[in-house]
Formats: structure tokens, sequence, C-alpha cells
């Protein structure tokens, strides 16, 4: 069996900056995955490296977003 990580805690805030429109479907696929669908809109999701590898593949329309403090 694989092992189950307990969340660490960490979070990670991206927001959408270009459309998806005219780009492959599984790259819109990926944005809906993490809760993005409209440009400006924002998600905190939980800090893995499964969300890491879905931002990294999209990174051309999303940004991360550094937290205040």
């Amino acid at each position: 069996m694989a092992d189950v990580k307990a969340p660490s805690g960490k979070t990670v805030t991206v927001e959408q900056v270009r459309s998806a429109i005219r780009r492959p479907e599984i790259q819109t696929q990926t944005l809906k995955g993490l809760g993005l669908n409209k440009i400006r809109r924002r998600r905190t999701l939980q800090d893995t490296p499964e969300v890491r590898g879905m931002i990294h593949s999209i990174r051309h329309l999303v940004r991360v977003v550094e937290s205040k403090g």
C-alpha cells in the first residue's frame, strides 16, 4: 500500500492570469481541477507534490501569489 501522509498545513495560493480558450482540453481540465475557471480567480490549496505538478503543467496560465507577512 502507498504511504498516506498527513497534511502539513502548508498552503499555496494560485491565481488564474490567462484564459483557457484555444488551449488543449487537458489544460482546461487541470484548471478546473485546481478550482479555477475565470481570469483573476484565486484559490488557496494544500501545498502537495500533486498540486505543485498541476501548477507546473499550466504555469503559463496561472501565477503563485505570495502571502503577506
